[in-house]
C-alpha cells in the first residue's frame, strides 16, 4: 500500500474518546460550531489534493479568538491533535485531517482589519482571501504582491503556512518578504507576536521560522502584510519558440543581463493548448513553449526593458515576439497563465500538480528528463514554470478509474523530485510538503538535518499535537523509504543518468 493511502501517522496516534470531546468543547464553548456527524465531516475530508482523503474526527469553525484558544486548550490537555485549515486550496495534503484528530478551520476569520496607506501595511485576519487585500487596497494605489494562481481563493494564514509564491515572486519576493508581523496561537493557546510594525524586531527571526511551517508550530490569527505601490507601466511580452530548451535558455540569458522581470512564466505545448482552448488568450498553439515576460515601473525604463529583452528574445531563437497592445491584452496573457491549472483539468478526468525547484540553468535538462519519466510511465505531462525563478509545476495526467494509474502517476512525481534535488534542486517551491512529498523530504535532507528539524518542531510543540505526521519524515520512515539524502550535483540512480 502506498502510504499516501494509510492513515497512519509517524507515530502511534491513541484513540480518542470523541464523545468526551464533544462534550468538553461544547460545554466550554456553547456557541461553537462543530460538525461531527458523518454528512457534515464529508466536505472536510481533503485539501486540493484531492485524491488522499481522511474522514476527520470532529471539525471545528470558531469566529473569535477566545474559541480558538479555548479549543487549542481543551485539546492539549486531552492530547487530541488539532490540524489548522485555511480556504483547503492547498495541493501538498497540508490540511489533510486525521481520524483521530479536529479540524480547526479559520475560514470564518474573515475580515479586513486596517489598511494604513502611510505605513503601506494591511491588517487582516487568516482568513481574508489573497485578492481581497489588494482590492481592499486599491483605491489607495497599493497592492500585495504575491499572487499564487489561486489568489481568488486562497487565504493568507494558509499562504502563510505555505510561504506562497505566484507569478510576480521573482522580483517581488514569497510572502516571507512581504510580510511584517503574526499573531499565533501556541499548541496551548498562548498568544505570541511574531515581528513587529518596526523595520526589524530584536532577537532571532522568529517570522521567517514560522512561515511555511505548513502549520506544525502554531495558528495564525492575525497577519500584517507589506503593501506596495501599483508599478506605473507593466507591459508583457510574449515569445514563443519552436524547443523547450530554447525556451529555458532565453530565461537564463534574460536574467544574465542584469533584467528583473515583474514576472517570467513558461508553458510546453500541452499547456499551451489547453489554456489557448479554455480562456482563449491569443496563445500560439504550434509553438513547443511560450514565455511571458512582464517588465514593470516607469514608462522610460520598461519601454528600455522591453526592447532588450525582445533582442535577448531573439537572439535565443524566438520565432515570435509579441508585446500585449493594451491592459485588456496584458491581464489576458496573464489569465490564460493563471488558468492553466484548471484548463489541463478538461484534458484528462484527473491531474496531479508537482511542485518543485531546479536551477535556471537545469530547466531545459529537466525538461528532457520530465518528457522521458513521461514516456517510461505512459503518462503525459503539461509543464507549466514559474520559470524565472525555476520553480516547476509539471501536471501528470492520469485516470484514477483505471486500475494502477495513480499509483503510476504518484511513482511518476516521486522520480520528478527526486530528478529536482539531483540537479541542485529542492522537492518545493511554493506547495509545501505536507503528506505528499515526505518521502522525498527523505532524499532532500540527511539524517543530522532531519533531527534538527524535529528539535525545531518539539520546542513549539512537545507533544508532536500539531499536524502530526506531516513535513518532516521520522529516520525510520526514510529507512523503509530506502533513500536517505540525495547529495546535490550527485545522479542518485542509474535510470536518470541520461538527465
Amino acid at each position: 500500500m502506498n502510504i499516501l493511502h494509510d492513515d497512519r501517522l509517524d507515530g502511534a496516534l491513541p484513540a480518542v474518546d470523541k464523545q468526551g470531546l464533544i462534550n468538553a468543547l461544547t460545554t466550554a464553548l456553547p456557541a461553537l460550531d462543530l460538525l461531527y456527524r458523518a454528512e457534515d465531516l464529508k466536505p472536510y475530508e481533503c485539501d486540493g489534493l484531492s485524491a488522499y482523503r481522511t474522514t476527520p474526527l470532529l471539525v471545528a469553525l470558531p469566529r473569535h479568538l477566545e474559541e480558538v484558544q479555548t479549543l487549542l486548550r481543551i485539546c492539549h490537555q486531552r492530547q487530541v491533535p488539532v490540524v489548522p485549515r485555511g480556504a483547503g486550496t492547498g495541493l501538498s495534503g497540508g490540511a489533510l485531517p486525521l481520524a483521530q484528530g479536529v479540524l480547526l478551520v479559520m475560514a470564518r476569520f474573515n475580515q479586513i482589519l486596517d489598511i494604513d496607506p502611510c505605513a503601506r501595511t494591511a491588517r487582516v485576519q487568516p482568513g481574508v482571501r489573497n485578492l481581497a487585500i489588494s482590492q481592499a487596497a486599491a483605491p489607495h494605489g497599493l497592492y500585495y504582491a504575491p499572487d499564487p494562481s489561486s489568489q481568488i481563493a486562497c487565504s493568507i494564514g494558509g499562504n502563510v503556512a505555505e510561504n506562497a509564491g505566484g507569478v510576480h515572486c521573482l522580483k517581488y519576493g514569497l510572502t516571507v518578504h512581504n510580510l511584517v508581523k503574526l499573531q499565533v496561537l501556541t499548541v496551548d493557546g498562548e498568544p505570541l507576536t511574531l515581528g513587529s510594525d518596526a523595520l526589524d524586531s530584536p532577537g532571532f527571526d522568529l517570522l521567517a521560522l514560522f512561515t511555511g511551517s505548513e502549520g506544525l508550530l502554531g495558528v495564525v490569527t492575525e497577519v500584517t502584510v507589506r503593501l506596495l505601490p501599483r508599478p506605473h507601466v507593466a507591459k508583457v511580452l510574449l515569445a514563443a519558440f519552436d524547443s523547450v530548451e530554447k525556451a529555458g535558455q532565453a530565461v537564463a540569458n534574460i536574467i544574465a543581463a542584469g533584467i528583473i522581470p515583474g514576472g517570467l512564466e513558461m508553458m510546453d505545448n500541452l499547456a499551451i493548448r489547453a489554456a489557448e482552448d479554455f480562456i482563449h488568450a491569443g496563445y500560439p498553439v504550434d509553438a513547443e513553449a511560450i514565455l511571458l515576460c512582464e517588465l514593470d515601473g516607469v514608462e522610460a525604463d520598461v519601454h528600455e526593458d522591453c526592447e532588450r529583452v525582445r533582442q535577448i528574445l531573439d537572439a535565443a531563437g524566438a520565432t515570435e515576439v509579441r508585446q500585449a497592445r493594451d491592459e485588456a491584452e496584458r491581464v489576458r496573457f496573464w489569465a490564460g497563465r493563471k488558468n492553466a491549472f484548471p484548463a489541463v483539468g478538461r484534458l484528462s478526468p484527473d491531474y496531479y500538480c508537482m511542485d518543485g525547484t531546479i536551477p535556471r540553468r537545469e530547466l531545459a535538462a529537466v525538461l528532457k528528463g520530465i518528457a522521458a519519466l513521461s514516456a517510461e510511465y505512459q503518462l503525459r505531462v503539461a509543464n507549466v514554470f514559474h520559470a524565472g525563478d525555476g520553480n516547476m509545476h509539471p501536471l501528470i495526467l492520469f485516470d484514477a478509474n483505471l486500475p494502477g494509474e495513480l499509483e503510476r502517476a504518484e511513482a511518476l512525481g516521486g522520480k520528478i523530485l527526486e530528478m529536482c534535488v539531483a540537479v541542485g534542486g529542492s522537492i518545493t517551491g511554493e506547495h509545501g510538503v505536507g503528506r505528499e512529498k515526505i518521502n522525498q523530504m527523505c532524499s532532500q535532507f540527511n539524517a543530522e538535518e532531519l533531527t534538527l528539524f524535529h528539535a525545531v518542531k518539539a520546542a513549539f510543540d512537545p507533544g508532536g499535537l500539531l499536524n502530526p505526521g506531516k513535513n518532516i519524515p521520522t529516520l525510520h520512515r526514510c529507512a523503509e523509504f530506502g533513500a536517505m539524502h540525495i547529495h546535490h550535483g550527485q545522479v542518485p540512480f542509474p535510470e536518470l543518468e541520461r538527465f
